[in-house]
């Protein structure tokens, strides 16, 4: 009830807020985009005998500029599938809290204000740190949609976030209220990796507390570097199982545990290429979870139409206390050689080539994408990923999951 209560209270004091600012000069802009995907796998999976899904998405953005100072931003989304991964129940989400995607969500809903040095927005947005690609150790404020394990796609938050700005410094405040994890493989189909035994979801315990982070960066003479500090919780949970024994099967709770991130981030462009460097250190007071070091080590490079990056992801654990059961892709692509290539063939042609291959060879994914502009409002993208390695590495336990897909998207 209160929950209900609070969502009322916010919606009706954004009509007021929106109602009470006057017309002159408003600037409103929209866009949005409608798309239908299909996905084939050539193998099936234990728990999960499909072969293929289909899913749309309709996605309607807006900015609304009412004075020079404000702005107003909302992204709306609307969702249907066939492999049930979107729930079937209406109501508008706006938490992401939900264990599949909702059918009607709200993505973004944000209000900012600007004056000088100073920007100031409210709301569910998305707030990014660190500079490298594929992998970023030290963005905590951004939990995924990890239902397709590799085809992931970020969670906004609902946030309070200062920016101030003066000269080549950039400090960043954010003050995030209300717990958003990342949403995890359903435990029914093929993304969740279990043993052989039954397991049902028992729930989750979010935490009651908010979270904080702040960033400085600095951009020098040909170089560029920030430190960052989380103190929060991960979006990631440790998976704390309990026996049943009558029916026999394993309840397993989600458990966010505490975490304070200390990282720092650096570019570097040289005469041939860019070398981008981004490490975090992260502690735990929860007795379950481990304490570890990430860090990414990059070079880029822009050769005519050609794009490549190029790295590695590695990872040193301080203090192990890992439990029976957990999910951590973040930690998955850790100790792996990270690859991306780019080509545009035209101003309507594009290709592109994405890899992690692990250091000890148990574990590769491998995605190509070739996607083709037809027209100013259509355009069509064929992908494939292949994953192959042994079934105790992260990305090789997914060997049966290789899939091609095409989707077709309509922009306005």
């Amino acid at each position: 009830m209160r929950r209900s209560l609070y969502r009322r209270c916010g919606w009706s004091s954004a009509v007021l807020l929106l109602g009470a600012l006057p017309a002159v000069g408003q600037v409103l802009t929209q866009r949005g985009f409608f798309e239908t995907r299909l996905v084939a796998y050539p193998q099936t999976a234990p728990g999960d005998r499909g072969r293929g899904v289909a899913d749309a998405l309709l996605r309607y953005e807006a900015t609304w500029k009412p004075l020079p100072r404000w702005r107003f931003a909302g992204d709306f989304d609307a969702r249907a599938d066939t492999h049930r991964q979107v729930e079937r129940a209406g109501g508008l989400s706006w938490q992401d809290r939900e264990i599949r995607r909702p059918a009607f969500a709200v993505r973004r809903l944000s209000a900012m204000y600007r004056r000088g040095p100073l920007a100031f927005e409210i709301g569910k947005q998305f707030i990014r740190w660190g500079k490298t690609d594929i992998l970023n150790p030290t963005d905590r404020f951004a939990p995924r949609d990890y239902l397709e394990v590799v085809d992931n796609d970020f969670l906004g938050v609902t946030a309070a976030r200062l920016t101030v700005e003066k000269g080549n410094d950039t400090l960043d405040l954010v003050w995030q209220p209300r717990f958003t994890p990342s949403r995890l493989p359903l435990l029914s189909q093929r993304w969740a990796v279990l043993p052989e035994v039954s397991i049902r979801d028992a729930g989750a315990h979010y935490p009651g507390r908010s979270q904080f982070g702040a960033r400085w960066n600095r951009v020098g003479a040909g170089f560029e570097y920030s430190f960052s500090f989380f103190d929060g919780f991960h979006h990631l949970p440790l998976l704390e199982p309990e026996v049943e024994l009558s029916p026999f099967r394993v309840n397993v709770t989600r458990v966010y545990p505490r975490l304070r991130m200390c990282g720092a981030d650096a570019a570097v462009p040289l005469k041939w290429l860019t070398v981008k460097a981004e490490a975090a250190w992260f502690t735990s007071a929860t007795p379950q979870a481990d304490e570890y070091v990430l860090y990414v080590i990059q070079f880029e490079r822009q050769a005519g139409e050609w794009f490549f990056v190029g790295g590695y992801a590695g990872q040193a654990v301080t203090a192990a206390r890992r439990p029976v059961f957990d999910f951590a892709p973040d930690r998955g692509l850790a100790r792996a050689v990270l690859v991306y290539a780019g080509y545009t063939i035209d101003a309507n042609r594009s290709l592109a080539l994405e890899a992690a291959i692990r250091q000890n060879g148990k574990g590769a994914w491998l995605r190509f994408e070739y996607s083709h502009a037809l027209g100013s409002h259509w355009r069509a993208t064929a992908a494939a990923s292949l994953i192959r390695g042994s079934a105790e590495d992260f990305l090789g336990q997914y060997h049966r999951n290789s899939h091609a897909g095409l989707t077709l998207r309509y922009s306005f």
